[in-house]
């Protein structure tokens, strides 16, 4: 099967993960319903399960659009490290709140640090070398907020909890570093 140089310099390649990640996505938005027939603790509404199936389905989206630009391996991790951290910081804002309870308008400060990371892959034309220095202003911009929140006065939990999502956003950072080096080598090699 040929390959075509893509947006991310690095070869297409065949999504061979699809059916396991999207049937996770699905099984995740089963659980709460059947766990709703067994206990009064899990108490979904339509509008819930409706935002997790948008949510879900950005993410497996966003995982696709990875497997299309670049069949680098690295590349593929970096941006699905990169998607399930930013699907759980809204996940986890939703639910609950970083910053206080999850209607907390501090927690807003999260859209920001999502921006970054939007408009830094676009600006970046999702190219490797340009996507890990998104992946840093990204991780900068989350330590920012905590920062800010710091500053501001929320507890140092929460503060902590912030902070802590630098992390996976500097890991994706690294591999999209690999991949950028790996697509440098793989050109000079032809």
């Amino acid at each position: 099967m040929p390959h075509n140089t893509t947006l991310g310099n690095g070869r297409r390649g065949r999504n061979r993960w699809r059916p396991l990640i999207w049937g996770t996505a699905a099984l995740l938005l089963l659980l709460p319903a059947v766990a709703m027939q067994f206990t009064g603790e899990v108490d979904w509404t339509a509008s819930d399960f409706i935002v997790m199936g948008v949510m879900l389905s950005a993410a497996c989206g966003a995982y696709e659009l990875a497997t299309w630009l670049s069949g680098n391996t690295a590349y593929r991790a970096a941006f699905g490290i990169a998607v399930v951290t930013g699907f759980l910081l809204v996940w986890v804002n939703l639910a609950v709140g970083i910053l206080g309870s999850e209607n907390n308008l501090e927690n807003l400060m999260f859209a920001g640090v999502l921006l970054v990371a939007a408009i830094g892959a676009l600006l970046a034309n999702f190219r490797a070398g340009g996507m890990a220095r998104t992946m840093d202003a990204t991780a900068l911009a989350q330590l920012l907020v905590a920062t800010i929140a710091l500053a501001i006065g929320f507890r140092e939990r929460g503060v902590l909890l912030a902070a802590c999502f630098a992390v996976p956003w500097f890991a994706s950072a690294q591999l999209f570093r690999k991949a950028a080096r790996e697509q440098a080598s793989a050109g000079a090699a032809s």
